[in-house]
């Protein structure tokens, strides 16, 4: 059986080398060329005697996931759909700024924990990604970044005669991550811790923890486990102000409510490479969104360090949901703020390609049991 290389971190390629006969130190020498040089070919792999390459094409592969299509929107936002296989796709999305340039990462086909705002909730659950299609992303995204060009299209729109006239003027590296795509990364922890791992790697991609951002919508015993195991920065998708109104939204509030869920966000603070949690908050108008709910919030989260990422929700069909306006955003912003809560509100961007927060669908076939107990299992 082929074996492809992006599925193991350091420790697992020491491994693997050892099993061909080759001492550990080739592992590090594999580690930079696949993740640093985005190299695929074994053959360019010029520091590697030539019996160790051989030994690799016969036995190994670096073979990310297949990129379908590519969609790039009017603000630089870049959108790229992956085959995962068995008909099923997911997202991945690149988002440039002046001064970091952050890449949102998928971790499951799909998501079973039916969050009613998002999109790929909407869609129900197939499966958890392995550490190749959840690292792929990154991998494939740099490479593609790294040899952008730009190009001209003739007025009569030929595509046979379509020029590279020269390349970008940019050529981006991703120096940031969020674990906020497709699914929930907490739901498929060993997968996402591996590929953790390796974005932390000096040897792969070098990232801080500061630079790397976990989402989760509340799945608490994984919470302890990751800042034991891997502690990133954490966001929280938190969405309502009471247990009540979370139950609807988001229902894992059921199995894990917001006394749990804040004594676990206070718990991950001792290990984690930032002094407070990043609470998101998706604005729906009418629903979650009035002052009262705001000066709510604020007794909510009076003893837990945290900054919040107010977040204009994105439409997608039959959502039954609408954005709050933004006098609405503007007036919860001054409550939390005039409680001395930072709180910014995201920039949507990417909307005109459904690349913004909650838009993500990908290609699913579900095979959740849509019911409540079904979100739950996936939690345990």
């Amino acid at each position: 059986m082929t074996i492809n290389l992006l599925d193991f971190d350091a420790k697992n390629l020491t491994g693997f080398c050892g099993e061909i006969g080759e001492r550990p130190f080739r592992a590090k020498q594999l580690l930079r060329w696949i993740h640093q040089s985005g190299e695929a070919d074994f053959d360019g792999m010029s520091n590697l005697a030539k019996v160790l390459r051989e030994k690799l094409s016969a036995t190994a592969v670096v073979k990310p996931p297949e990129v379908i299509s590519e969609h790039i929107s009017t603000d630089g936002t870049r959108k790229w759909l992956m085959n995962v296989g068995s008909g099923n796709g997911i997202e991945a999305v690149f988002i440039p700024e002046s001064r970091r340039s952050t890449l949102c990462v998928s971790s499951q086909v799909g998501c079973a924990l039916a969050c009613t705002f998002c999109s790929t909730g909407r869609q129900g659950f197939n499966r958890n990604l392995g550490v190749a299609e959840i690292i792929g992303q990154l991998w494939w995204a740099n490479k593609a970044l790294a040899t952008t060009k730009e190009e001209v299209v003739p007025e009569n729109n030929s595509i046979s005669e379509i020029k590279q006239v020269r390349p970008a003027e940019h050529n981006y590296k991703v120096s940031n991550v969020v674990m906020m795509g497709m699914g929930e990364p907490l739901a498929n922890f060993e997968n996402v811790v591996s590929a953790l791992d390796l974005m932390l790697d000096d040897n792969a991609y070098g990232l801080s923890r500061r630079r790397v951002t976990v989402s989760t919508s509340g799945l608490v015993p994984a919470m302890d486990r990751l800042s034991e195991r891997c502690p990133v920065a954490l966001a929280v998708s938190l969405h309502a102000p009471n247990d009540m109104l979370r139950d609807e939204l988001v229902p894992i509030n059921k199995k894990y409510p917001l006394k749990e869920l804040l004594a676990a966000c206070q718990r991950y603070l001792k290990t984690a490479p930032r002094n407070f949690i990043t609470f998101e908050y998706i604005m729906l108008a009418g629903i979650n969104d009035s002052i009262s709910q705001a000066r709510e919030l604020v007794k909510l989260v009076k003893d837990t360090p945290c900054k919040f990422n107010l977040i204009p929700f994105n439409p997608f069909p039959n959502s039954g949901y609408k954005c709050s306006s933004s006098e609405a955003i503007r007036q919860f912003r001054d409550v939390l703020m005039q409680a001395g809560l930072i709180s910014t509100v995201r920039k949507t961007r990417g909307d005109d390609i459904d690349a913004a927060c909650g838009q993500l669908a990908g290609r699913v076939l579900d095979r959740t049991r849509r019911t409540n107990q079904g979100v739950m299992e996936v939690a345990s």
